[in-house]
């Protein structure tokens, strides 16, 4: 037996429920950017996926704040057109949780929580040192949802131009071990999940 749920007539706190807590594991998007002021900016988003290797795209969902304006990494990425997808470790699940409380727009989240960064080489923003995986990106365009636009979240797509992997994570062939990436995923509501439980076919 299964239950059906009409999307259609339920309401949209109930629909996430529902779509966060069924679409297991989800991996977790640190996303940086920076500010058109020059001011570093991180946080976790789990509503996010690679879509393409060639060209490389990948896709991520921000949700706006409760008033319904635009989180600041969402702004960030459509004001200077670019932004950094970090893959965290377990070992950094504290601080990804930790970045996912507001701060006002004019506060650096990145100094802020104490975290170590280097230069982009292909676009403007700062890459998390600590992080495994980090995916240099440019922005490719925001898709339109029509009536639920400004209601819903922004659905923005990016190029992913370059790939940074910690060094003992990929051999010559570009084979990741994800064992040494040690990914942490997003469950339902606080719940998170580790990728150290694995089997093969």
């Amino acid at each position: 037996m299964t239950l059906e749920f009409d999307l259609s007539a339920l309401p949209a706190t109930e629909a996430y429920k529902l779509l966060s807590g069924a679409i297991l594991p989800r991996p977790i998007a640190v996303i940086t950017t920076v500010s058109p002021e020059g001011v570093a900016n991180a946080a976790p988003f789990s509503f996010f996926g690679i879509l393409s290797h060639d060209p490389a795209i990948l896709a991520v969902g921000i949700e706006p704040r409760a008033d319904g304006t635009r989180k600041d990494t969402a702004r960030n990425i459509l004001e200077t057109g670019v932004f950094t997808v970090h893959i965290p470790d377990v070992a950094m699940a504290g601080v990804v949780q930790a970045f996912a409380s507001p701060e006002a727009p004019e506060v650096d989240e990145i100094a802020l929580h104490g975290l170590g960064t280097v230069p982009g080489t292909h676009v403007d923003c700062p890459r998390l040192i600590d992080a495994p995986v980090a995916l240099e990106c440019r922005f490719e365009q925001r898709l339109d949802l029509g009536a639920k636009a400004g209601a819903g979240r922004d659905i923005l797509i990016g190029t992913v131009k370059a790939v940074f992997l910690r060094e003992d994570a990929v051999n010559g062939r570009h084979h990741v071990d994800p064992e040494r990436i040690d990914a942490l995923g997003r469950l339902g509501g606080a719940t998170f999940t580790t990728t150290r439980d694995r089997f093969s076919l």
